[in-house]
């Protein structure tokens, strides 16, 4: 690195710091639930992966079984086969690309079991970051020409090649491996450690479907159709709270297109119509009171979409008393707070599309109904 390199980078660390002292919003911690290391994405669509598995170490944490970092890929791994064979077999009318839910790795886990980073890191290709532009775009070529050319009979040779090339960018799936001295299979693996697929359940708040009752979430990435159970927004803000406050952590889907969610100020808020540029986040904003109403019109205008999936872990206040959620974010630890963020309630109630989490972080009455 040459000297003005240097000084092009001292000038960018100086500005970002300087800007960052301008955030006016200062935090006190009430709960933060152990989580493991914050990881990057990177140049992926992985992001359901990345925090559905940040959760699950965060379950065996919480259930003593120590901390491991386990392998985002494998579940990526697992799960475009699937999803080349649902949008074959829908003629082409479905879903096709990165995306999925925090369920499809809850599905993974059950029907494949878990895999260690350190034996299966999903790069096979001369990369040391994760990039999977170029095998995104070759999948989808496989699966639109099988379409195209109305060749889903010979499935046993196109998802050859759809295996072919996610073995090619991401590495064969393994079967067995060593790991903390033993010998596992992922099966064996997710059994020793106690994983338990229907332990988890999805939750969402929309009123175009009965309250107290299940659905199936209309939203892209449900390629794999799971079911949701649909409470008012209040009893799942509720939920999320009952559920840090006895150490169970929980999955989240978002939308994250919002100008108020900042992954540089390490903030989620709901600016009020006309807040200037110049005052977000330097100044503490009243947010609106949000309503089951306010949040179904957004999803019904599309101004809610479930664009990113996250952790949440803890629970903050502000100097003026105004609680947030605690998230881990999966793109890194480029902000002040480790990769961390601040949502603060007006936030999570208008763009929460769902979330996953542990039964027995529910409330007894939660608990009753959704098992019932």
């Amino acid at each position: 690195m040459n000297f003005k390199s240097v000084l092009f980078l001292a000038i960018i660390v100086l500005a970002s710091a300087s800007l960052s002292a301008q955030n006016a919003y200062k935090f006190k911690e009430k709960i933060n639930l152990d989580a493991t290391s914050t990881k990057d994405q990177c140049r992926t669509g992985t992001c359901w992966s990345y925090s559905t598995t940040s959760f699950i170490e965060s379950e065996l944490i919480r259930m003593g079984k120590g901390e491991h970092d386990l392998s985002e890929m494998f579940n990526v791994r697992v799960t475009y086969p699937r999803k080349a064979e649902m949008y074959v077999r829908y003629h082409g009318k479905y879903q096709f690309g990165p995306g999925s839910l925090c369920h499809d790795v809850i599905n993974a886990i059950r029907d494949y079991g878990v895999v260690p980073e350190s034996v299966y890191d999903g790069i096979e290709y001369n990369a040391d970051r994760h990039d999977h532009g170029e095998m995104d775009a070759i999948l989808e070529g496989i699966v639109k020409a099988v379409v195209e050319k109305r060749n889903a009979a010979s499935g046993a040779t196109w998802m050859e090649a759809v295996e072919g090339v996610l073995d090619a960018y991401l590495g064969e799936m393994p079967g067995e491996f060593e790991y903390q001295g033993k010998k596992y299979t992922p099966a064996s693996l997710r059994d020793e450690l106690g994983i338990v697929a229907d332990d988890y359940v999805s939750l969402t708040s929309f009123t175009h479907h009965p309250m107290n009752s299940w659905f199936v979430l209309e939203v892209p990435d449900n390629f794999s159709q799971g079911s949701f159970y649909n409470v008012s927004i209040d009893e799942l803000e509720q939920a999320v709270v009952d559920a840090l406050e006895n150490g169970y952590t929980v999955a989240w889907d978002a939308d994250v297109s919002e100008r108020g969610f900042s992954f540089r100020e390490g903030m989620a808020i709901v600016p009020p119509a006309g807040t200037a540029k110049d005052k977000m986040f330097k100044t503490i904003i009243k947010e609106p009171s949000v309503t089951q109403e306010m949040r179904q019109e957004g999803f019904e205008n599309y101004k809610t979409t479930d664009d990113h999936l996250m952790h949440l872990t803890g629970i903050a206040e502000d100097q003026e008393g105004n609680r947030y959620f605690m998230i881990k974010n999966s793109w890194g630890t480029g902000n002040d707070y480790d990769g961390y963020q601040y949502i603060s309630m007006a936030y999570f109630r208008l763009k929460t599309i769902s979330i996953l989490l542990h039964k027995d972080g529910l409330s007894k009455d939660l608990k009753g109904r959704v098992n019932g």
